[in-house]
């Protein structure tokens, strides 16, 4: 129930229908929290789904705290290495980025590519991705 939930407020989000995307987001959330725990793979997810929300709907102070806690929490249950761990500083240094905040997106955004490069390869189109990340906070910076 709890996964239609989750597909159901990204479909949303894709729709532009943000505030009952962040409606949706919250209870699954809160049903993953509850059930499996606060430090639970799933749960991470959804809160990294949730911060993407609130990053579209311009709450990026909040999406920030989210996108902290997934990162935070998956670097210590996954390891620093893994993809979803990866997928947290991706988030983070794009929620950074539009706070104008270039410094820090420029380190997260290093970071990624230097864990992309050496995991996938410098021609995995994650790493490439992670090129473009890079190239666009430095563009911002001038």
């Amino acid at each position: 129930t709890l996964t239609s939930v989750d597909n159901l407020a990204t479909v949303m989000q894709a729709q532009g229908k943000y505030d009952e995307s962040e409606t949706m987001n919250r209870r699954a959330l809160a049903g993953y929290g509850k059930i499996l725990g606060p430090d639970h793979p799933d749960t991470l997810t959804s809160v990294s789904n949730l911060a993407s929300v609130l990053a579209c709907r311009g709450k990026y102070n909040e999406s920030e705290r989210a996108n902290r806690r997934a990162l935070e929490a998956r670097e210590k249950i996954l390891g620093p290495g893994h993809p979803d761990t990866l997928t947290s500083v991706d988030n983070l240094a794009t929620v950074m980025e539009a706070q104008g905040k270039y410094d820090e997106s420029e380190t997260m955004n290093r970071r990624a590519l230097t864990a992309y490069g050496k995991i996938l390869g410098p021609d995995h189109p994650d790493t490439l991705t992670s090129v473009s990340n890079l190239a666009s906070v430095l563009a911002c910076r001038g």
